[in-house]
């Protein structure tokens, strides 16, 4: 009886097909039983294609857009369709590029990352520390010199030369101060004003930046011709440079025309630093027909020129702070072009002494006042 309910099972599952050999492999073994019979091997379906695979995840999944972008990233770099002209404008993604301190290959996202764990902060923070640095050296140090209400009547800086220094000055205020809002002005500027108006905000200080960004350029190579020979290196500039001019001992450095701080500034800032913005500038402007505007071009710029201006902006306001409120006497100098002869002599002791001696004219340009007799030089 035994024998002839296990044939009947064993038959039943092998018109079962594959159901009917599991259960002839788990059945119990009956003493009088006959060897099982081996059901046919199954067949291991077919994987399901990509489609109908996103077709099941869209259906338990909704709202999961992983494949759609995965197969976007895959595809990076390919150019597709686009109705408007100009380069990379059918790119959706643009890949396989890697900037410095980002693991990322998608350069899109890792020049974002660079943007906004590195210059953003690393930048904001530098420029806090120079101005707390210029604060506590004020408020330890206070003005260097002394009151001049001595006559003026030694030209230091001729029309041409104040006028370009003034033009350049402001597009220079003006770039820095767009330049802040535009890149933290969303720290602290956002929260008090709103949305609304920050957003016009930034869009007037766009373009305004971007009409000063030549007059700053201009006025640079001008002032670079005019006063390129009076920064050349000299001898005297190492002892002032040794000595750090003074600025925390006090004690009198003598200098020429331009001291070792001020020619610093010139080649450093103004030269090296101020070709770097000029030029990224010009590229973020689309004023450099050579090129092809591709993104990676425009990212490198955008990199550049936030490094380099973060740079020039920490020197300017040292050479801004020492031509207004740390150096007595300075401001009237580059406002009137003329300075006394106890001025000159205390600040910049060889330039008087060639100016005393006619090597260098005391009225430099033609409009100049008549001077007063130069005094005999003291011990």
């Amino acid at each position: 009886m035994q024998a002839l309910m296990h044939k009947l099972l064993l038959a039943a599952a092998l018109l079962a097909g594959g159901a009917g050999a599991s259960l002839a492999q788990t059945a119990p073994a009956l003493p009088d039983a006959k060897p099982a019979v081996t059901a046919p091997a199954t067949v291991t379906p077919a994987e399901p294609r990509a489609d109908e695979t996103n077709a099941e995840r869209a259906k338990s999944q909704p709202g999961n857009n992983a494949p759609l972008w995965r197969a976007v990233r895959e595809s990076g770099n390919v150019e597709g369709y686009a109705s408007l002209p100009g380069a990379e404008k059918g790119v959706l993604i643009q890949r396989f590029t890697q900037y410095p301190g980002s693991a990322v290959t998608n350069a899109g996202e890792a020049w974002r990352q660079v943007r906004n764990r590195w210059l953003i902060p690393v930048g904001g923070s530098l420029l806090l520390i120079v101005v707390v640095a210029i604060g506590l050296f004020y408020w330890k140090r206070g003005p260097m010199g002394h009151d001049d209400h001595a006559p003026a009547t030694i030209e230091r800086f001729t029309p041409l030369e104040r006028a370009t220094h003034w033009v350049n000055a402001g597009a220079f205020v003006l770039l820095a101060v767009s330049g802040i809002v535009i890149a933290f002005g969303k720290f602290f500027l956002l929260p008090l004003i709103g949305t609304h108006l920050f957003g016009w905000l930034t869009y007037a200080l766009k373009t305004a930046h971007n009409f000063a960004g030549p007059a700053f350029a201009v006025s640079m190579v001008v002032m670079m011709l005019t006063f390129a020979r009076d920064n050349l290196p000299r001898a005297w500039d190492w002892k002032w440079a040794l000595k750090g001019g003074g600025l925390f001992t006090g004690e009198h450095v003598p200098s020429h025309r331009f001291n070792a701080g001020e020619k610093t500034l010139f080649w450093v800032g103004m030269f090296w630093l101020g070709t770097l913005v000029v030029g990224s500038g010009l590229v973020l402007d689309k004023l450099v027909p050579e090129l092809g505007y591709l993104r990676g071009q425009m990212q490198w710029a955008h990199m550049v020129h936030a490094v380099s201006t973060v740079l020039i902006m920490c020197l300017f306001m040292g050479h801004i702070y020492m031509g207004s409120v740390g150096v007595k006497g300075a401001y009237r100098a580059m406002r009137t072009g003329y300075v006394s002869e106890d001025w000159a002599r205390e600040h910049h002791e060889l330039w008087y002494d060639d100016v005393k001696a006619g090597k260098i004219p005391a009225q430099r340009s033609a409009t100049a006042a008549p001077s007063a007799p130069m005094a005999t030089p003291r011990a």
